[in-house]
């Protein structure tokens, strides 16, 4: 039963070191719509590529995850990537961690422990197909948020993106443990959460890339990080069943969320790897 929590783990690792790739590669590509040529010009710079296949390596270690254990867990866990990404920052951008970033870490860990006490393992109820596509008909909501906000070029463009990434980041969270409670993954193709996916995954992905030209790479990370940690996890207690341990009930839940996303936020100052990605 370790495999799942080791799995979450490792997709943190991989989203947080692939978003400083990915930070590098995108300041070195000129700005641009919302589109699939914005994708082909950032894969053509080798950082931004490597991040991307970390981001590939993650999602398949975080669906691994979701197979066993709830939404509030292992979103919790992916969000912990900031962290991973300030120390990642301060390796490969040789940026510098100030006290507050070290507090941050210790708020980010100390609330993921409270996580992974409470968290119950055990399968997802039933998504109904009725559900399934009222979670895709979000897609072009989004979308439409995205292409609006990459008109831009602001730190409030750069924000709305990167929500929308968190958005969209969440919603696969949502749509692969809907999955692993229905039907096995082979049957995917089929059904509307497996298309949600594949279209979540690819505006998250886009629009991430958008949001990482227009501000610094912590911020984007934290935006991103706070968005998809907070949709799934009411989505998981209200529609999949995600459940606690017994004597771990909703205020050890809050006070691990609490001390999740105020670590998360706490590092949002933290400009120092834009600067240090600019010059690379």
């Amino acid at each position: 039963m370790i495999l799942p929590y080791v799995a979450a783990g490792a997709a943190a690792v991989c989203y947080g070191v692939g978003s400083v790739l990915q930070a590098v590669g995108a300041r070195r590509t000129a700005r641009g719509a919302l589109d699939v040529g914005l994708l082909v010009r950032l894969v053509r710079e080798l950082p931004y590529l490597g991040g991307l296949g970390l981001d590939l390596a993650g999602f398949v270690l975080t669906v691994v995850a979701l197979r066993s254990l709830p939404l509030f867990l292992v979103q919790s866990v992916v969000a912990a990537n900031v962290g991973v990404t300030a120390v990642a920052a301060m390796l490969l951008l040789q940026a510098r961690l100030r006290p507050l970033e070290i507090v941050a870490l210790v708020m980010l860990a100390s609330g993921l422990t409270l996580l992974a006490l409470s968290a119950q393992p055990g399968d997802a109820h039933p998504l109904p197909e009725w559900g399934q596509w009222l979670l895709l008909a979000w897609l072009p909501v989004l979308g439409a948020c995205a292409g609006a906000a990459a008109r831009g070029t602001t730190r409030a463009s750069a924000i709305t993106l990167a929500a929308v990434a968190g958005a969209a980041f969440g919603a696969v969270g949502i749509a692969a443990r809907a999955l692993g409670a229905t039907r096995p993954w082979w049957h995917a193709v089929s059904a509307p959460a497996g298309w949600a996916v594949v279209g979540f995954g690819a505006l998250a992905v886009v629009a991430f890339a958008a949001a990482l030209q227009r501000g610094s790479v912590t911020v984007v990370a934290a935006v991103v990080a706070a968005t998809e940690t907070l949709i799934p996890s009411v989505v998981g207690f209200v529609a999949l069943g995600d459940a606690t341990r017994a004597g771990f009930g909703p205020p050890v839940i809050v006070a691990g969320l609490v001390l999740l996303l105020a670590g998360v936020l706490l590092l949002t100052p933290y400009t120092a790897i834009e600067r240090s990605s600019t010059a690379a």
